[in-house]
């Protein structure tokens, strides 16, 4: 399997989580349209998956190791999180938005696709190279739909419908996605230590990696001063611009040029 497929199947994924979506309309009086709807969105997701899997044995080596990779397992795990939340909490309406944001990332692969490489670079080479990015990526989804949900309740509040259990959810992904976000902290630092032999060295991605998970921390600050659940709702939404910046946007700073971590820009 390699990136050739790979527009087939992503589009392939868009089109089973459109057609699940709108099969959610009927399914409110039909158990059978429930049921294809469901096998249609999880089908989707089970593309990609199945992409994953079949990719990484193609290239002998985890694809981890770009931006256009990363976006890739993003958009698998995001749609998980909507289904989980809607079997956890009996919310549904997060779902779309993680399907969305997934078919998002998925079009901008297409449009800028990946260059097919089996190489790793020998920093990468590492033991904690794995379970450093993953344990990243699982943390930028939670979060990522924590900031989804906060938005989502922020309109409620405005509408005057808001929701204990929908504001309790963003804030259980959020804090979820702030211990992950913490391990991340430390498998990097510790694979910076085996690679180069400094645990830390304020180079701009870690940097912004400090910040990003500063930021996290400042919300449960306010959690823990009891803050008006609005206000944390906002917070949230606006958090997950800071994860974007250490993701993607540092790669576009001019002091990230000699980063160590650039590799990560390669598409």
């Amino acid at each position: 399997m390699t990136l050739v497929e790979f527009p087939a199947i992503a589009k392939a994924a868009i089109a089973c989580w459109g057609a699940g979506s709108l099969l959610q309309i009927p399914a409110r009086k039909s158990k059978p349209a429930s049921l294809v709807s469901w096998l249609l969105m999880i089908g989707g997701t089970s593309l990609l998956v199945w992409f994953l899997v079949a990719y990484w044995i193609t290239l002998e080596r985890p694809p981890l190791r770009t931006l256009g990779e990363t976006r890739l397992w993003y958009a698998t795990l995001i749609p998980v999180v909507g289904f989980l939340v809607e079997y956890r909490w009996k919310i549904g309406w997060l779902k779309y938005y993680c399907m969305g944001l997934a078919a998002f990332f998925l079009g901008i692969n297409i449009a800028s696709p990946d260059v097919f490489q089996k190489a790793l670079m020998p920093a990468l080479q590492s033991p904690w190279f794995i379970p450093h990015v993953v344990v990243y990526l699982v943390a930028y989804v939670l979060l990522a739909a924590s900031s989804v949900a906060g938005w989502h309740n922020v309109w409620l509040k405005f509408r005057d419908k808001s929701s204990a259990v929908s504001e309790s959810m963003s804030h259980y992904l959020a804090l979820l996605g702030f211990v992950l976000l913490t391990f991340g902290l430390v498998f990097g630092a510790l694979w910076a230590k085996e690679a180069w032999g400094h645990y830390w060295t304020w180079d701009p991605k870690e940097t912004w990696a400090f910040i990003s998970w500063l930021a996290y921390l400042g919300y449960l600050h306010l959690v823990a001063r009891k803050t008006k659940g609005t206000v944390l709702q906002w917070y949230l939404g606006l958090a997950f611009l800071v994860l974007l910046v250490c993701w993607f946007g540092v790669n576009y700073l001019p002091s990230a040029q000699n980063s160590v971590h650039t590799y990560s820009g390669a598409s």
